[in-house]
């Protein structure tokens, strides 16, 4: 009896509880990238595309050359798809900046691998460099796409208290979450608008707005960051978030996607002329 082989109904419980771990470890794994998304794919993905609508002729080509058929949009989302590959770990602080209150960055400690805003000026610096391989150029626009919309993701610009709200535990339409999660994709995942959608609904100003959408000074993103904390910590003690807070910041949020597009923009023309 000992050595009696299995029947096959007797192997399926074991496959299925197999099976369903797998799906279950699956889901962790998922929920926690997921959750250290800048943005969100959604929010970078609209980034990309406005950026694109406002390239000059000269950067349309001059990216062509470098990325071929990969736009702005693809390129996007691909600094938080290496967070899986060990060779880019030198990256990982590249995605915010942290200035405590009552400083300004160049008074603040600095992250030791550096920071969304000493990455920028590097990638800046790649794209500008004649010396710079194909490969170096290629990378650095999918880096300086990726981090322009993280810094203006406003908690990507912390504080240095709580992660940049990450620490702060609260519930969204009573789910689980925090708030640096909220501001990085559930907000904009509730109103369920694709990327085309959402950048096209965002990608509209005055005229008399270029000058402030199209700042590159990276001390001027920041700051407007920091100014915007106040109302993004404006929770009342609420152990739970929904319409009336999305409803006060949604906004806010289409603000900065717009700029972060149109800024990223304004970089890549300044660069290619």
């Amino acid at each position: 009896m000992g050595n009696q082989k299995l029947t096959e109904k007797q192997k399926l419980p074991t496959i299925k509880n197999k099976t369903m771990k797998n799906i279950f470890l699956t889901g962790i794994a998922l929920s926690i990238s997921i959750a250290t998304f800048g943005w969100g794919q959604t929010g970078h993905r609209v980034i990309g595309q406005i950026a694109q609508n406002h390239l000059s002729d000269n950067a349309k080509e001059a990216l062509w050359e470098i990325m071929g058929h990969e736009s702005l949009v693809e390129a996007s989302t691909w600094m938080d798809e290496i967070k899986s590959d060990k060779k880019y770990d030198y990256a990982r602080s590249w995605h915010y900046v942290t200035i405590p209150e009552g400083k300004d960055y160049h008074s603040s400690e600095h992250e030791e691998d550096g920071d969304a805003y000493k990455a920028i000026v590097r990638m800046k610096a790649i794209l500008k460099d004649p010396n710079s391989t194909k490969i170096q150029k290629v990378e650095a626009i999918r880096m300086l796409t990726h981090l322009v919309g993280d810094i203006h993701q406003p908690l990507h610009v912390g504080n240095g208290e709580d992660r940049g709200g990450n620490n702060v535990k609260i519930k969204w339409f009573y789910d689980n979450s925090n708030l640096h999660r909220i501001w990085d994709s559930e907000i904009i995942d509730s109103k369920q608008f694709s990327y085309s959608e959402l950048s096209q609904m965002v990608d509209h100003s005055l005229e008399t707005e270029q000058d402030i959408l199209k700042s590159t000074d990276l001390d001027v993103w920041v700051k407007e960051a920091m100014e915007l904390r106040p109302q993004i910590y404006d929770i009342g003690g609420a152990d739970n978030l929904s319409y009336e807070y999305m409803y006060k910041n949604w906004g806010t949020i289409k603000t900065q996607l717009h700029k972060g597009g149109i800024r990223l923009a304004a970089i890549l023309n300044e660069i290619y002329g």
